[in-house]
């Protein structure tokens, strides 16, 4: 089974997020997945597979040490689970904010995110292809199935860039000075 295209993922999710009023919150955060669910459930499993396995390279495209400080800023800290979460969050933001993010996370500043709020998660968004099978299992399988035919590589590899000390206050302002201007 093939990944899916990334401009047809990202249609997917940037069509889940019309009508919702506020995606950066916890409940329109989810809104995003839940809509995304239905669709991949009307287009059926081998799209919702697809759809999971561009996730999952997604993913690993994203588990690099530089955003992961930037969530670590915004959250007040972030565990391995809460990392998973907020790219989940971060992926219900839609494409170009995704894009940014990436190439520097320190552009998340402009989202207008109160710092008071911890809502930056979203694990419904995680396995959003469940809802195109009827049995959770099934979906699973036809997921671990699907990337035994793909070179491992394409969804686990180490952290990228270089680790820092999210506790060194100087750092932080260094690598995130707009986000560190808020956060701090």
């Amino acid at each position: 089974m093939a990944i899916m295209d990334q401009d047809e993922f990202w249609a997917i999710v940037d069509r889940a997020r019309e009508g919702i009023e506020d995606t950066r919150t916890a409940e329109g955060a989810k809104q995003v997945a839940e809509k995304v669910g239905q669709r991949l459930a009307e287009l059926g499993r081998e799209a919702a597979v697809a759809f999971d396995l561009r996730y999952a390279a997604l993913d690993a495209e994203s588990y690099d040490w530089n955003l992961w400080g930037a969530a670590y800023l915004m959250r007040g800290g972030c565990s391995d689970d809460a990392f998973d979460y907020f790219r989940g969050w971060l992926v219900t933001q839609g494409r170009s904010i995704w894009e940014r993010a990436l190439r520097d996370p320190d552009t998340l500043a402009e989202l207008g995110i109160d710092p008071d709020d911890d809502f930056l998660l979203c694990e419904s968004m995680l396995s959003v292809g469940r809802a195109a099978f009827d049995e959770d299992a099934d979906f699973f399988d036809a997921v671990d199935s699907a990337r035994a035919e793909l070179p491992a590589d394409t969804f686990n590899g180490p952290l990228l860039g270089d680790d820092f000390d999210h506790e060194d206050d100087d750092a932080v302002h260094a690598r995130y000075p707009r986000l560190a201007e808020i956060y701090l």
